[in-house]
């Protein structure tokens, strides 16, 4: 069984404040920091340092090297990475004092896949091999149909959420890991009770994950649910915490650990993120998440 990461790359710009600007407004950064990122690198960063190997796929543009240099040293396989000769994906994040943050994101060379591209790729996976995706890559529909025409177990974490959501065969999905928000979007309910038994019944056959931020994430399964409490830390940069549950997460689940289990380790991990700066920086690995939990920390 093998493991692909198809998904986006970014570099991150990420300017430190008291609050979040608002319209009209104009504020004066006290520190501006750059950190490799993506929704789909930090989940390949956070698989690998959970010690689970892993392919990536996606494209990046002409300061890409900084984000192969961050997947090599991470242990991400960066085979099926290719480098184009124009602007890539990059973000500008604005993090409060409370480290809370809000996020500008530039599609780049993210948002130019083609079916060839995807094709070449998945022609080296097949039956049983996972496909993680997220929703900031270009041809998210066809990625889907050709990863389980090909007997590909997917997940998928729907952000950001938006229209080509919609274009895409979500039945074919084996396990979705969303937040909130995101499942008021997908459902229109913000009840986490009535979020998972609408997503159950519009998709019988998956599994779901529910983040709440700080109350903590519940796994769905059917008419299954296991609630998972956070681990209360002082947050300095919540920007990877639910690339680090995701990653986490799905490293245990590929290892077979219980579900129960593998919501624990997904939410220490995370709590270990968000207290730290950066996005793919703040990961922990997975001997630092099992001492932790050992410790009762």
């Amino acid at each position: 069984m093998k493991v692909l990461n198809y998904g986006s790359l970014n570099v991150d710009y990420v300017y430190s404040l008291d609050h979040i600007v608002q319209g009209g407004e104009t504020i004066l950064s006290s520190k501006m920091e750059v950190f490799c990122g993506g929704k789909g690198l930090n989940q390949s960063i956070a698989l690998a340092r959970a010690g689970v190997p892993v392919y990536h796929a996606g494209l990046v543009g002409e300061e890409g090297s900084i984000l192969l240099d961050a997947c090599r040293e991470n242990g991400v396989d960066t085979s099926y990475i290719r480098q184009m000769d124009c602007k890539g994906g990059h973000t500008i994040i604005q993090v409060d004092a409370g480290g809370q943050n809000c996020i500008i994101l530039y599609g780049g060379t993210n948002q130019m896949q083609t079916k060839e591209y995807v094709d070449e790729v998945l022609a080296n996976f097949g039956e049983g091999d996972f496909l993680i995706l997220q929703n900031e890559v270009n041809l998210l529909n066809y990625i889907i149909d050709q990863g389980y025409d090909r007997g590909m177990k997917i997940v998928l974490n729907p952000s950001p959420f938006d229209e080509k959501l919609m274009d895409c065969d979500l039945n074919k999905v084996y396990l979705f890991l969303l937040n909130e928000i995101e499942g008021k979007q997908f459902t229109g309910f913000a009840d986490e009770d009535r979020i998972l038994t609408a997503l159950a019944e519009k998709f019988p056959e998956a599994r779901f994950v529910l983040t709440l931020g700080s109350d903590g994430a519940v796994y769905c399964h059917g008419k299954e649910r296991i609630f998972q409490d956070i681990f209360p830390v002082k947050a300095v940069d919540t920007t990877a915490a639910g690339d680090t549950f995701t990653g986490f997460f799905v490293a245990s689940l590929l290892e077979e650990v219980p579900v129960k289990d593998a919501l624990r380790i997904a939410a220490k991990a995370s709590s270990i993120a968000v207290s730290r700066p950066g996005a793919s920086p703040s990961i922990p690995c997975i001997e630092e998440v099992k001492a932790s939990l050992s410790l009762g920390k």
